[in-house]
């Protein structure tokens, strides 16, 4: 039995790990590199396995670091089945005909229309805690807490007991239940994007939230919040929509720009099993978590350039997360240069981002061609990370010390994971191993 990885060893995108039982070949993820023009070029290598060859897939959550490269997989042969949630197979539908969008127009695309309804052909839903059998293994969902729909998957086969992760969810969360308890393993595959560092707790992250809306409205200034279309930005006009009713924040109006998030919201809404009970009691009783007077969505580019003429103060939620393209690069053009205004980072930035630059600091950037100079005072919170920080994943291990044979830990930056498989092996006593892609590995 081997498992081999071919993206997210030793970074955090690209997820794509292959675990070959003797009977059968069943690939956990089929992600899309992000980051730096030289990262993302990546997606245009060669797999390094035979496409045609996998059982199955088993794709953990919709994020497109974990199934951008799906389409690719399937024009380059794959005729398997694909294994998910009914959520991760809506979402994952949205988001990828967003990245097909996205690549067309800069004449970049990696996969076309076709590949993805001929994806979507091999899907098969799964629930949670139900299980499959391929071939000579047996396949059990379970749930991550990390976004909706994300769950982790647990192999048995030959006698041994494996798990994938995918990504933890970052307990509380503002919507989900935390993840599923998972009792003893042999193998453990996990992830480690905050593998050396703590997140704020919950109230201190909504504290902040909080005081920067407050901070742009003495100042007159515009809030500017670049946000993830999955997870992030529902967490966040749900929590300005409670704040807002509660009249803890002033009166002004919130603008979610992003398409992509507008339609990921939708799916949202048509998930309310999903949630965490509190948040379902919520629902049930008031079932439009996401709207309100003051929350207006922009689909089209008009409705979104009105934006502009509404004064401040006011806030913008758009997305990409990373700043890496999307709607934000023109409000950051427009708003970046103007000290009363604040630039909110909540989430996840990877290096080579203009995200990541800010967050280090730099004085001005270059968007679209015009260099901005940076005067916006820009402010983070990583207690809106949907990944669970190190606390979290040392007590996730921690029960399953005595059974497990080997950790592989994986999607986490080059020092985030060999710290964590380090932490694993001098505090835990169990052997790790922080592969590198393409390091294959007998079980």
């Amino acid at each position: 039995m081997q498992i081999s990885f071919h993206g997210g060893a030793q970074e955090v995108t690209g997820a794509c790990h292959l675990l070959e039982t003797g009977g059968a070949k069943i690939l956990v993820d089929c992600g899309m590199f992000q980051g730096s023009r030289e990262i993302e070029d990546m997606n245009f290598e060669p797999f390094g396995f035979d496409p045609s060859s996998p059982d199955a897939v088993v794709i953990t959550h919709a994020h497109i670091d974990h199934i951008g490269r799906l389409p690719k997989l399937v024009h380059e042969g794959f005729r398997g089945v694909i294994l998910a949630t009914s959520a991760t197979r809506e979402l994952a539908r949205v988001l990828l005909e967003d990245a097909l969008h996205l690549a067309e127009r800069e004449e970049n695309a990696l996969f076309s229309a076709k590949d993805i309804e001929q994806t979507f052909g091999l899907w098969e839903d799964m629930t949670y805690r139900a299980s499959r059998t391929i071939k000579d293994a047996e396949l059990t969902l379970f749930d991550a807490g990390h976004i909706l729909g994300s769950a982790m998957a647990y192999i048995e086969t030959g006698g041994k007991r494996i798990l994938f992760t995918g990504d933890l969810g970052n307990v509380p969360s503002v919507l989900l239940p935390p993840p599923d308890e998972i009792g003893d393993l042999d193998y453990l595959i996990t992830e480690s994007a905050y593998g050396t560092r703590l997140h704020e707790d919950a109230e201190e992250r909504v504290l902040k939230l909080e005081r920067a809306v407050e901070d742009v409205a003495f100042r007159g200034g515009t809030l500017l919040i670049p946000a993830f279309a999955t997870e992030r930005t529902q967490d966040i006009i749900f929590l300005l929509n409670e704040m807002l009713h509660q009249k803890r924040i002033p009166q002004m109006p919130v603008y979610v720009d992003s398409p992509l998030a507008i339609r990921i919201t939708e799916v949202y809404e048509r998930h309310p099993e999903a949630y965490k009970e509190e948040i379902k009691a919520l629902y049930r009783a008031h079932p439009h978590l996401f709207r309100s007077k003051e929350l207006h969505f922009t689909l089209t580019v008009d409705e979104s350039k009105t934006i502009n003429d509404v004064r401040q103060p006011k806030v913008i939620v758009a997305g990409s997360g990373m700043m890496t393209g999307g709607r934000i690069l023109h409000h950051a053009r427009r708003y970046l240069g103007d000290p009363k205004s604040v630039l909110l980072i909540i989430g996840y930035q990877a290096a080579g981002s203009l995200g990541r630059r800010l967050v280090d600091g730099a004085e001005k950037v270059r968007i679209m061609d015009e260099e901005i100079p940076v005067r916006a005072e820009v402010r983070q919170i990583g207690g809106f990370s949907a990944h669970a920080d190190n606390a979290q994943l040392h007590a996730f291990v921690d029960p399953k010390r005595d059974t497990l044979k080997h950790v592989f830990v994986v999607q986490g930056e080059e020092k985030q994971a060999l710290g964590f498989k380090q932490e694993i092996a001098d505090r835990l006593g169990v052997a790790a191993t922080a592969p590198r892609r393409g390091e294959k590995f007998t079980l």
